[in-house]
């Protein structure tokens, strides 16, 4: 071990002669702790925030999704095969898109409803959420034509399986008085959970031919196709070699695209927390200078002997960069501790619950990153050894006949 180090460590572990000085220096490293572990646990449950929700928007949503400038996307069944030509494509399925009322004992509610076909279910992700009822119904039902919603919209509307839905939906159909409104009779075949609200309390899926039917389409078309694909971070550079292997009067829009501006303003507010958070390191870095420079005060004697016996002021100073990021290293040891344990009982335990119908989730999620945890403990190890450099270069200038002068 070095002179400087062998000091410091002297310094800090040794019993001061002034107890104020060590409860500023408890003081420091507990700032610097509480600073640390406030960060690593907003860190977390941002990121925990963010991952979720691309979660469930990314098993509800479309990778990539293809429209045509002419309205509906016609001829699809060859469109398909061009599309699943692009290796890096999972699954492509057609689709129906309409916002229509549904009714039930329970009230009316508005629904975004989707048509798709039975065998593309896996590609929307459907067997996954699904917690009860049958997906193979929205084809072959004995009476009405089956249906799938959320629970929550299944609660609202106050049904179970094998109830009756009315569907209001606009049709092409036109009279004097304009074009008139359809009903159609669906029966629940089927109830589905994301977790997340706004999905569960507004979406429900039928039949394609169904859909068809209802917004009185004689075509074969569909109003888009869906494509999921194996690495959902590479949905902007696959959209555009999609969309070169299919040609005008096509487009594709990825998720990534579609959600900017939630993520943008996630990634936004995990910054500007981050920065406050920042502030409680700050604040315990600089009372760090505080006990630093106490100490310089308390040890004028000892420093001015150590000069005089051949210390140089390069190695004095050295000696409370020292301690100052000794205590930095300690606080923020403790702080990665204090923090990770917090996020670990939260994520284990789940014990702060939060409210489904306002949030999208009903518990606070946790996800730390390990380049978060890197940035926290280097950014607070520095701002402690940065408030080392005024005390120290201070006890570094001490003349020793000035400090000996009334020994």
């Amino acid at each position: 071990m070095n002179f400087e180090l062998f000091v410091a460590q002297k310094y800090l572990l040794a019993r001061q002669k002034q107890t104020f000085i060590s409860v500023i220096t408890l003081i420091s490293i507990l700032g610097v702790a509480l600073g640390v572990a406030a960060l690593i646990i907003v860190l977390g449950v941002m990121n925990g925030f963010s991952q979720n929700l691309k979660d469930k928007i990314l098993g509800v949503n479309a990778h990539i999704l293809v429209g045509s400038y002419e309205g509906l996307v016609q001829g699809y069944p060859e469109l398909i095969k061009k599309i699943k030509s692009v290796s890096e494509v999972k699954g492509v399925a057609p689709f129906m898109y309409a916002e229509v009322m549904a009714s039930g004992p329970g009230g009316v509610k508005g629904l975004i409803l989707r048509g798709i076909r039975v065998q593309d279910a896996p590609v929307f992700e459907l067997p996954k959420i699904l917690i009860a009822g049958q997906i193979k119904k929205l084809e072959h039902n004995s009476s009405f034509p089956g249906i799938i919603l959320g629970k929550e919209l299944v609660s609202q509307l106050n049904l179970t399986l094998g109830s009756k839905v009315n569907i209001l939906a606009p049709s092409s159909k036109r009279t004097s008085a304009g074009f008139t409104p359809k009903v159609a009779s669906f029966e629940l075949v089927g109830i589905f959970k994301t977790g997340m609200y706004e999905y569960d309390s507004s979406l429900g899926y039928i039949s394609l031919e169904q859909a068809q039917k209802l917004l009185g389409i004689k075509s074969n078309g569909v109003s888009a196709l869906e494509i999921r694909i194996f690495d959902v971070y590479k949905a902007p550079e696959l959209a555009k070699k999609i969309l070169k292997q299919i040609g005008y009067p096509y487009y594709t829009r990825n998720w990534i695209e579609m959600n900017q501006n939630l993520f943008s303003a996630l990634k936004l507010e995990k910054t500007a927390m981050g920065v406050i958070l920042a502030m409680i390191v700050l604040v315990g870095s600089f009372s760090i200078v505080t006990t630093l420079i106490m100490l310089v005060m308390e040890k004028t004697k000892d420093i001015a002997v150590m000069i005089s016996m051949g210390a140089t002021p390069n190695r004095i100073k050295k000696i409370f960069m020292f301690q100052g990021t000794i205590i930095g290293i300690v606080g923020t040891f403790l702080g990665y501790i204090l923090g990770l344990g917090i996020c670990f009982l939260l994520k284990r335990y789940q014990f702060i619950k939060l409210p489904a119908d306002v949030y999208y989730l009903d518990h606070l999620p946790i996800l730390l990153k390990s380049t978060d945890l890197i940035l926290i403990g280097t950014v607070a190890i520095l701002l402690c050894f940065l408030a080392t450099l005024y005390p120290a270069k201070q006890a570094a200038k001490l003349e020793p006949a000035v400090a000996l002068r009334y020994e």
